[in-house]
């Protein structure tokens, strides 16, 4: 691991986060932050369809059009989850000028903090994650913790 990361469990009720990207990169995120309250608003040309769906049903606002500069406006965390890594990079210039935490899907280098695998069983929330360095050994232990919690 290059650096170490910090675990940090945070309260994202309402808390504004742009997701630039519809495909399923975006959409694992999207799940995740979805069951924590977070307001997410979503820039893509298009979403996969179940992206889309949760469009439909309100559960996150879109825009169907390529990431502009200014789009982090407002926004208190930025996942950076486009097909191109110049676009990915360019947000992730932009979060830096102001301060903003950012997450860049394809370069773990330009990450202000790493996605973790989820366990949520009544009152426990359990992050794992590996440093961006093996997400087969993530899921593993994802799934090896769910049969002992019993989700």
């Amino acid at each position: 691991m290059d650096r170490p990361y910090f675990p940090m469990f945070i309260d994202l009720t309402d808390k504004k986060i742009l997701v630039a990207g519809g495909g399923s990169i975006a959409l694992r995120r999207v799940r995740t932050l979805l069951k924590f309250g977070a307001d997410i608003h979503v820039i893509a040309p298009e979403l996969c369809e179940e992206l889309s769906q949760m469009e439909e049903e309100g559960k996150v606002k879109a825009e169907h059009r390529e990431y502009r500069a200014g789009d982090i406006h407002g926004a208190q965390i930025v996942l950076a989850a486009t097909d191109d890594h110049e676009v990915n990079r360019r947000i992730w210039e932009e979060c830096r000028t102001v301060g903003i935490l950012v997450n860049v899907a394809d370069d773990k280098k330009l990450c202000d903090f790493y996605f973790p695998a989820v366990v949520m069983t009544g009152d426990t929330v359990i992050g794992i994650n590996c440093g961006g360095m093996d997400h087969a050994k993530v899921k593993e232990t994802r799934i090896k913790i769910e049969k002992v919690v019993g989700k």
